[in-house]
């Protein structure tokens, strides 16, 4: 099985780039699990990145707000089950974001066939600044939990 995990965001601003740190710690500790990307969120361009790939694993930052839950807070969510809330993602400089290119992807039946985005609640999103505190243990804890799934996997 062919698998694609993508960070999305840029690391530059804060939280939003929590996408990115997950994958490159997973390419740096476990290069050989998946194939990995970095994206900065342009929808058009995620929908190219992900065909041909049997599973893909996104992983972004959410925006903060009432529905989203405290900063840090993992979402996990199955697109080939549900759709993405839309106002998750908008902190995309594109006007295409991820959202728009799950729910296009679905309509011309582009989705791979596993895809799975995961989701974290940011908090900071200023140039130049880390990722703030609850998204960073958010960042480890999701690293930890896809290298504990994809070593289930081998076995």
């Amino acid at each position: 099985m062919r698998t694609l995990i993508i960070g999305v965001g840029n690391p530059q601003r804060g939280d939003d780039g929590v996408g990115i740190c997950v994958v490159r710690r997973l390419a740096e500790s476990h290069p050989r699990i998946a194939t990995f990307s970095e994206a900065s969120g342009e929808g058009a361009a995620l929908i190219d990145c992900w065909q041909g790939y049997d599973e893909v694993i996104l992983i972004d930052a959410v925006a903060p707000g009432e529905l989203a839950g405290p900063p840090g807070h993992l979402h996990t969510l199955d697109v080939r089950r549900q759709a993405l809330p839309s106002s998750f993602f908008h902190y995309s400089t594109h006007a295409f974001s991820v959202a728009e290119a799950v729910e296009l992807a679905r309509v011309l039946d582009l989705l791979p066939p596993l895809m799975t985005v995961y989701g974290i609640v940011g908090v900071s999103f200023g140039a130049g600044q880390p990722l703030s505190p609850p998204v960073a243990r958010a960042a480890d804890l999701l690293t930890a939990e896809l290298i504990r799934a994809f070593a289930t996997r081998a076995q």
